[in-house]
């Protein structure tokens, strides 16, 4: 029997983002793309990210954590599931600040109420090399696509780095883009030799910005922390906005701050528990 079977996870999202936790920390166990997929098609527990909790790797850390879509891929960074680990982390005591590690490098956790996190996501990449890109660009801020099967406005990007590759398109009205249909063209576009991350963002004010995102490995998500956090970045180095705004999801408001001193982004908002169980071992027969 897999030793996944019967542990305990935990259902949760922020503001929307489906994130499921699970736990290893205390038996070294590895989980595979297909242990991942197959969570992911079990009867309520579809996902956008699942978030391992493995043993910490270094002095101080509460714990060391793989992230997987769910197409059963990976990806370095999302902040709306580390907020919810951090809040499985630190319930029922008085801990309110925590270390977390990850592919991408230590993640600092706050708690600000009983369901509210600040995340400091660290400094974003914002070199060619760094996004990825597959070919040299002077100037991230604005990078152009080879696409004229697209509007004007998705043809040029900002390119920014969270953890993970994004390209933020700033456009007049969220509502004139189909993004099931705008997204997977996007994401698989020749430039991005990791994939990457799309972002569709309208400008209400200079402090608030209203966004969609579709996600490498995920879909469309009623919310993308990373993604908030690259947009703010992307939107700020053009001087279109503040270094601190409210990003607005679909499933709900991020706070980010792009911090001056070091560079560094803080994404603040809310997690919210579902459901609490076990992994059925029939969950991974014959999976795939």
């Amino acid at each position: 029997m897999t030793p996944l079977a019967n542990r305990r996870f935990a259902k949760m999202n922020g503001i929307g983002n489906s994130i499921v936790v699970l736990d290893l920390r205390d038996v070294g166990a590895d989980v595979s793309p297909a242990d991942a997929r197959a969570i992911a098609a079990a009867p309520g527990l579809a996902y956008d990210q699942l978030m391992v909790l493995e043993a910490p790797r270094r002095p101080g850390a509460a714990a060391f954590m793989r992230i997987f879509n769910n197409d059963g891929s990976q990806s370095s960074a999302c902040g709306n599931g580390t907020r919810c680990v951090a809040y499985v982390l630190t319930r029922g005591g008085a801990q309110d600040r925590l270390l977390l590690e990850t592919d991408a490098g230590p993640l600092d956790c706050r708690r600000d109420g009983e369901f509210d996190f600040t995340v400091d996501m660290g400094a974003p990449g914002l070199g060619w090399r760094e996004i990825p890109l597959r070919r040299a660009v002077e100037d991230t801020r604005a990078v152009a696509l080879d696409a004229p099967d697209l509007p004007p406005e998705l043809r040029v990007f900002a390119a920014v780095n969270m953890g993970n590759p994004h390209a933020v398109f700033r456009v007049a009205r969220i509502g004139d883009h189909r993004l099931e249909v705008v997204g997977p063209r996007l994401e698989t576009d020749p430039i991005f030799p990791l994939k990457a991350n799309i972002s569709l963002a309208e400008i209400v004010s200079p402090t608030r910005i209203e966004l969609k995102v579709w996600e490498r490995g995920a879909g469309a998500t009623l919310a993308c922390g990373t993604a908030a956090c690259a947009t703010l970045v992307g939107l700020a180095r053009q001087g279109l906005v503040e270094r601190a705004a409210t990003v607005a999801l679909p499933g709900g408001e991020l706070r980010v701050d792009w911090r001056e001193s070091d560079g560094h982004v803080l994404m603040s908002g809310p997690v919210e528990m579902e459901f609490e169980g076990r992994l059925d071992p029939s969950i991974f027969a014959g999976r795939t």
